[in-house]
């Protein structure tokens, strides 16, 4: 597309990209932006270098003018979104792109292979979140997904509210708070059970977390109090009813004095799962393969389209609306503002997308923040910000957002047409 447009004349038109998702996952109520920052850093850094140039000609990709352009590509537009950890629904412009056609156009693949991802998982971890109920949840997902995927998961899970991860380069790159326990594996490499948890005690301190399921549940955890004492930090529990099991855990604990120590839960959760714990003693969940799989929707399903292109490369040359007609995939022609309707108790009811000036009332909120100016990233936050976002974009939520039932959208996206914007 590049090079046809180098070629036609075409590829200096202004041209404004809409990212947004057509449809939740099935029975999704709200989906959460999540990868803000990771984009901004790539968006930042997209260059050709040298051996990639070399590639692209030696294999015919790009014709010798096109790899001249390329060599001295730097993204020079605009970029206006959703601020990260902030809830979306059907048609929401979560992102949104102005520049030349060829500069915005070589953005879609990163920009979607970055969004869809950690949109997600955030969505997944979301839901987690709600069914925990304010218990907390580690992120152990690493071992079920690509190893770069594992990293970025991690993030975009805390992001959603999930506690900690067990992903090291999570929290050596971007901050988010580290955690993890032991294996089966060093509960069988010892001669013994009790030699196990001597040795993880004698390391770690009796803050620790013993697994106790390797073998007979109860008389681990008879063992685990009798050597660590009643301030054993906490057991893990990998397997069985772990309902049925945490009880007799708990129960057994507390006639043993250890009053305080915890029980966490691992082995297959989702947020279904989490749900059916609730009223089971369990203090903390570890969540794995659903999380990092978008717990059944390992992609938003967002798109990246052209609503609006200049009618030539001239600065003041006028922008005109462009859409799809295509049966089944049709699009709305025309850059969006988007506004979320909030009630008089600070209730949110509706998304509104309007082409013209965007008119909020007084408890409204405009959506859209400005991410990138003239090819200069002004919209880094940390991930703290994003973490307190989506609790707040959550909390003015209606109640049926938090549903696990499937169901509609929990607020509907209305369309204005205000006219063209500029």
């Amino acid at each position: 597309m590049l090079q046809a447009a180098l070629n036609s004349g075409t590829a200096d038109r202004r041209a404004v990209f809409e990212v947004f998702a057509r449809h939740l996952p099935n029975g999704r109520r709200y989906g959460v932006v999540a990868g803000t920052g990771r984009l901004l850093d790539a968006i930042e850094a997209f260059s050709f270098d040298e051996a990639a140039l070399e590639f692209l000609s030696a294999r015919g990709v790009v014709d010798e003018t096109t790899a001249g352009w390329l060599e001295k590509f730097r993204f020079t537009g605009n970029v206006w979104g959703y601020p990260e950890g902030e809830c979306y629904f059907p048609d929401s412009p979560i992102l949104v792109v102005e520049g030349t056609f060829a500069e915005a156009v070589l953005l879609e693949t990163v920009v979607l292979s970055i969004l869809n991802h950690d949109c997600a998982i955030a969505s997944a971890a979301s839901r987690m979140v709600q069914a925990a109920q304010g218990r907390p949840l580690i992120e152990m997902g690493s071992r079920r997904t690509h190893e770069r995927a594992a990293v970025a998961a991690a993030r975009a899970a805390y992001v959603a509210g999930f506690a900690t991860t067990s992903n090291l380069e999570a929290g050596r790159r971007y901050g988010v708070p580290t955690a993890g326990t032991s294996a089966h594996a060093f509960t069988l490499l010892h001669d013994s059970e009790r030699h196990a948890f001597e040795a993880q005690l004698a390391s770690l301190g009796q803050s620790t977390t013993l697994l106790v399921d390797t073998y007979d549940v109860e008389r681990a955890v008879r063992t685990a109090v009798e050597l660590a004492g009643p301030s054993l930090g906490a057991v893990r529990i990998d397997s069985g009813d772990l309902g049925v099991v945490a009880r007799r855990v708990r129960a057994q604990l507390d006639e043993l004095g250890a009053h305080d120590t915890r029980i966490v839960v691992t082995g297959d959760l989702d947020e279904y799962g989490i749900a059916a714990l609730a009223a089971a003693p369990v203090d903390g969940y570890g969540v794995g393969t659903a999380l990092v799989t978008g717990s059944g929707a390992p992609t938003a399903s967002l798109v990246y389209k052209l609503v609006a292109r200049s009618d030539g490369p001239e600065d003041d040359a006028p922008m005109r609306s462009v859409a799809k007609r295509s049966a089944g995939k049709p699009t709305r022609g025309g850059r969006k503002a988007a506004i979320r309707r909030v009630d008089a108790r600070g209730t949110a009811y509706s998304e509104v997308l309007t082409t013209g000036e965007p008119t909020p009332g007084p408890r409204d909120r405009l959506l859209h923040v400005p991410l990138i100016q003239d090819g200069t990233v002004v919209g880094r936050e940390t991930l703290e910000a994003a973490r307190e976002r989506h609790a707040r974009a959550v909390r003015e939520l209606p109640a049926t957002a938090l549903q696990l039932s499937k169901g509609d959208p929990a607020l509907p996206t209305e369309f204005v047409d205000g006219g063209p914007r500029p």
